[in-house]
């Protein structure tokens, strides 16, 4: 679906299609093209009415792109994040936004999940000094409106990750591996999103393109501290997990050892009840056993096997072995 909003003559308006005459420089005119979901058609306007260069389009047209800036002629071309984070799916979902920035005119095309496109949408209705200010200016509202969406995300997962360690402490369970290793692999996916994100944030602050002016690129400075403390979260996160893996398997061998500490004791205990019984019951006679008739013996074998079990029980606990 693509919509158009024009700002002219002091006021603005959504309007079906772009006269070219929006495009040339000081037509006084600025346009923002919005592009969600788009087909066939709707990408081939890119190249025909715009003149984006086929690279750019074909950038566009993947699905998932890596954050990334890139000057073509007389146009920037820049990949975006969005996230949003499903704890019932267990994964963060991660949607590309694309900007085409030229004087005069931003084009975004994404695949219609975003939430920030349609929040500005509605300001610029509401208030078209926004648009006025130009369309690097409405780039910058556009992105931080995406990483602002970054906050109540990253507190969601790191609430998660609160549940996993006192799970870990409190109420282990073989299961929640599974559940360590899914959380890793988010944080993992939102590093690999945050920081180049991170990196073409600070190429637009520090002003290498010329289409954005000095005051939008002061604004973009605080998008980047934004993303920059959300990479150090990110990177805080999967410390965490790691410590949370490591704990959680050393308690899985503690337990594993108690367990065959147990065992082992017993096996030991009845190690020599073992050797008992079978001289006891090998077919000769013993030294200092009455005759077979005289049911003694048997009561004096039994008795000395359970003096040597208690015998061996408090060895055992002497030593702090059990």
């Amino acid at each position: 679906m693509l919509t158009i909003l024009v700002h002219r003559d002091g006021r603005i308006e959504q309007v079906d299609r772009i006269d070219p005459s929006w495009l040339t420089p000081g037509s006084g005119v600025v346009v923002w093209a919005d592009f969600a979901a788009p087909d066939d058609a709707e990408f081939d306007q890119l190249a025909g009415v715009f003149g984006f260069h086929p690279v750019a389009v074909d950038s566009a047209r993947a699905a998932t792109a890596y954050p990334k800036a890139e000057v073509y002629d007389g146009y920037l071309y820049a990949v975006l994040h969005g996230i949003h984070f499903e704890k019932s799916r267990e994964a963060f979902a991660t949607h590309d936004t694309d900007f085409f920035l030229r004087p005069g005119l931003l084009v975004t095309v994404h695949d219609g999940r975003t939430r920030s496109i349609p929040s500005v949408q509605e300001l610029c209705r509401r208030n078209p000094q926004l648009l006025a200010e130009g369309p690097a200016a409405l780039m910058h509202r556009i992105v931080d409106e995406m990483v602002d969406h970054y906050g109540p995300e990253v507190a969601e997962l790191e609430s998660w990750l609160d549940e996993l360690e006192e799970e870990v402490f409190e109420r282990p369970r073989p299961e929640i591996v599974r559940e360590l290793l899914q959380v890793k692999r988010d944080i993992s996916a939102l590093r690999r999103i945050a920081l180049p994100q991170r990196d073409v944030v600070n190429r637009l602050a520090r002003r290498e393109f010329p289409v954005v002016d000095q005051e939008v690129a002061y604004r973009f400075r605080d998008v980047y501290d934004h993303l920059a403390r959300i990479a150090d979260e990110a990177l805080i996160f999967q410390e965490r997990v790691n410590s949370l893996l490591d704990a959680h398997l050393s308690n899985m061998s503690n337990q594993l050892n108690a367990v065959m500490k147990v065992l082992t004791v017993i096996t030991v205990i009845f190690l020599p009840l073992t050797l008992v019984t079978g001289l006891y019951g090998m077919n000769m006679r013993l030294p200092l056993v009455g005759s077979e008739q005289d049911p003694r013996p048997f009561w004096w074998l039994v008795s000395a096997m359970i003096a040597l079990v208690v015998v061996m029980l408090a060895v055992f606990r002497l030593r702090r072995w059990i």
